[in-house]
């Protein structure tokens, strides 16, 4: 067979495999030529998107709270000073150890430290957990500090001992977590015994109103 008629036959075959394909691509129904979305340009809703992004950069009201044991991650967002990564870590922090009781917790999350707790005080509410803590007794004790339920791992009259306390039992203080928890059993190693619950303050990561904080819960024998 000549070059001639090859060359038509391999053109009529590729015309047929090409029509053969638009017809297996096409809609039901759709005009000839006309041109096939796919599924995920359908989803691709650009009002959705705006809405979504307005929403992320609206500032709350002047008497606006949010909820930190309730909101979405895009809520938690919206607060000053957070942006959608630390509202992610406030998240996982909430689903990983439960509601947050108070500031205490959310100092527990990386990132959260006492001034941007300062900024939030009138920004953020702790819902959903008033159930969940138990009635105190009604008793004259409980007009000092340390009649409050102790932290696990008792050491002295329901108080932990700084010179003595395990990094589990230090983790479980109200606003310690597992990174100060080791920096106390840093300072403990390197520089020797506390000699007072106030040299607290002398450990990298404890400021002035987390050693107050802890100190109902902590003694130095």
């Amino acid at each position: 067979m000549s070059r001639e008629p090859r060359a038509v036959l391999l053109l009529l075959g590729l015309a047929v495999a090409g029509h053969t394909g638009r017809l297996l691509l096409s809609r039901p129904g759709a005009a000839p030529g006309s041109i096939l979305i796919s599924p995920s340009a359908d989803r691709a809703d650009p009002a959705r998107q705006r809405a979504r992004s307005t929403q992320l950069s609206r500032p709350l009201g002047a008497n606006e709270t949010v909820d930190l044991n309730r909101a979405p991650v895009e809520e938690i967002a919206r607060l000053p000073r957070i942006g959608m990564s630390l509202a992610k870590r406030i998240m996982a922090f909430r689903t990983a150890h439960g509601p947050f009781r108070g500031p205490a917790d959310l100092d527990r999350v990386p990132g959260v430290g006492s001034a941007l707790i300062a900024v939030l005080q009138d920004k953020v509410s702790f819902g959903a957990v008033a159930t969940e803590v138990p009635t105190p007794p009604n008793d004259a004790s409980l007009s000092t500090p340390r009649a409050s339920a102790p932290p696990t791992g008792d050491r002295s009259g329901g108080l932990v001992d700084l010179n003595s306390a395990s990094e589990a039992e230090l983790v479980a203080l109200p606003g310690i977590g597992v990174a100060r928890a080791r920096a106390i059993l840093a300072y403990r190693r390197d520089k020797g015994s506390f000699a007072a619950v106030s040299d607290l303050g002398r450990v990298a990561g404890f400021g002035r109103s987390l050693v107050a904080r802890l100190t109902p819960y902590l003694v130095a024998r």
